[in-house]
């Protein structure tokens, strides 16, 4: 089994950093077993599909816009993540849309492509989050660890060491 957990979005622009600031927040906070790699993937695009490539489960971070209230934590799953990418909300999606078509045709496509996103409440310029958005961190980050448990992979808090 090989878990990939990619972070995605654009940490200049505010909020659009979320799955980057969450992979980074993530790493963070547990140990993390051999079968499962994080993957802070920016806004790339094609580079990706060597590290994606037969992945048992693919799990994306990022910010969407979902018709939610701003700050809302959604999760969207199999059949419902094409429709996902239909309603792209900056170019990284696009090119992550184009990754997964490729790994497709190819055969390598991951086993299955969970989305754990947030909607933004800014995408202005900054490199921070906004404070609604950084305040989900510690529970973005437990859901991920909950999608790992899922699958069967318990994941233990890190070892802060003593000050």
């Amino acid at each position: 089994m090989r878990i990939v957990i990619l972070g995605v979005g654009n940490i200049l622009l505010s909020d659009e950093g979320i799955g980057v600031r969450a992979i980074e927040a993530f790493r963070d906070a547990y140990r993390l077993p051999p079968e499962v790699d994080l993957i802070d993937g920016g806004t790339t695009g094609m580079e990706m599909l060597e590290d994606l490539a037969n992945a048992t489960h693919l799990i994306i971070v990022d910010a969407v816009r979902c018709g939610q209230p701003p700050g809302t934590m959604v999760r969207i799953a199999d059949e419902d993540v094409p429709v996902f990418f239909k309603t792209k909300l900056s170019p990284h999606q696009i090119g992550l849309s184009d990754v997964l078509a490729t790994l497709a045709l190819s055969g390598e496509e991951p086993g299955s492509v969970t989305v754990l996103g947030v909607q933004p409440v800014s995408l202005e310029t900054g490199m921070s989050l906004s404070p609604p958005v950084e305040a989900l961190l510690p529970a973005l980050t437990a859901r991920l660890a909950g999608e790992l448990g899922r699958l069967g992979i318990v994941v233990e808090p890190a070892m802060r060491e003593a000050a």
